[in-house]
């Protein structure tokens, strides 16, 4: 946990799950940076510079892509709505509110998929890493907005780029950029009075999978916006296709990580008789698995989808075989924590003899943990990027 100081008082914040040595913070300089925008009173030289004027927040505020909730946090006397693609951000955001000491009634929480507010006064934006994500939420939110809503983005500054102007401008109306300060910029756009592109954004989009991907070959991917690799099958999930264990007969499959589901698709196509379980901490990802699986299975086991934090709501002791992709980077941070948990839950949902196959770069060392957490690591396949490996609850 760490004290993020704002101009309405001091907060103790904390990403979730909570990691007792974690030593990532809830909040970065793209976040202090707009709070304290929002608290200015104009002086001379911040309203040449940075545009400061000091934000009416009397009216609807809504956060949009804040990642761990420091934003809404902060901004709760104003009772923002908060719009998210993370089912860990929105958790973070109900902790971080409860251990400040705020009714987590003082924030509404809304997922990308939910419909937004029917009107917006202000409108704050982290900006994505995903720019269609970006795109599609300017999309979805430009109905609500009027000339009178004030708009504004915040992001380092390797996360805008001249793409990032361009849609602020293009979908919502003139737009500028601040000063950097602590590598860390803001977005100001004046909402134009007509906006003849609101609303027609070109998501979901889909492909088929090309000939040589294993059990995945031939089959209709949906991606929403936001999902990684939306226009094509990236080369990992590939050769994951390619490496896929081939047992058949009625067992519990989770597709951890699910991402648009291509993976556990192609195992309830091969395999209608199994239970299919999809897992993500993404809402797009799970509406895109689901779109994917409808797409292409027209009989099939019991199948489930789920928005959640990886296995914590699977019971122990009730899953044959765990399907993972796990990510390495959380936004701009490269870490093994998000693995090393789902690697974690899945042992205990594991049955006795279940198997865990993950697919993973060479170089990320996954067979490391596999091994202290299994006891038994096997690699099923490799090539000069990616290891394909299998770990047997005992």
């Amino acid at each position: 946990m760490n004290r993020l100081t704002t101009p309405w008082g001091d907060l103790d914040l904390a990403r979730f799950p909570e990691q007792p040595r974690d030593t990532l913070r809830a909040w970065d300089a793209a976040d202090e940076y707009l709070l304290r925008h929002l608290a200015e009173t104009e002086t001379e030289t911040e309203s040449e510079d940075s545009g400061a004027v000091g934000v009416d927040l009397s009216g609807r505020v809504v956060v949009v892509g804040d990642r761990w909730g420091a934003l809404a946090t902060a901004l709760a006397p104003h009772r923002p709505v908060q719009i998210t693609d993370s089912y860990l951000a929105q958790r973070a955001t109900r902790a971080n509110l409860l251990r400040n000491g705020i009714d987590t009634d003082a924030v509404r929480l809304l997922s990308v998929r939910d419909t937004p507010p029917e009107r917006i006064d202000v409108l704050l934006i982290r900006v994505p890493k995903s720019l269609s994500l970006l795109e599609d939420q300017l999309h979805r939110l430009a109905p609500a907005v009027h000339p009178g809503t004030v708009v504004v983005g915040a992001g380092k500054v390797t996360e805008i780029h001249t793409s990032t102007l361009k849609l602020f401008e293009q979908i919502l109306g003139p737009t500028r950029t601040s000063l950097a300060v602590k590598k860390a910029r803001l977005i100001f756009c004046a909402p134009a009075a007509e906006r003849a592109r609101a609303g027609t954004g070109p998501w979901p989009i889909s492909y088929t999978v090309p000939q040589d991907a294993g059990l995945g070959t031939g089959l209709t991917v949906v991606n929403h916006a936001g999902i990684f690799c939306a226009e094509r099958l990236d080369i990992g999930t590939r050769f994951f296709l390619r490496h896929l264990p081939q047992h058949r007969g009625p067992r519990h499959v989770v597709d951890l990580g699910c991402g648009n589901g291509v993976v556990g698709t192609a195992v309830a196509v091969a395999d209608p008789v199994a239970r299919l379980t999809f897992i993500d901490e993404s809402f797009s990802a799970v509406a895109s698995a689901e779109a994917t699986f409808r797409a292409n299975v027209d009989t099939a086991g019991p199948v489930e989808f789920v928005v959640g934090d990886g296995m914590a709501t699977v019971t122990a002791g009730s899953v044959d075989l765990v399907l993972n992709n796990p990510p390495f980077h959380s936004h701009q941070a490269t870490t093994d924590a998000t693995a090393f948990r789902m690697f974690t839950g899945s042992r205990e949902a594991l049955r006795p003899g279940g198997e865990l196959w993950v697919v993973g770069n060479r170089h990320l060392g996954y067979h490391t943990k596999l091994r202290r957490l299994f006891g038994n690591c096997e690699v099923m396949a490799s090539d000069p990027k990616f290891v394909v490996l299998r770990a047997v609850r005992r």
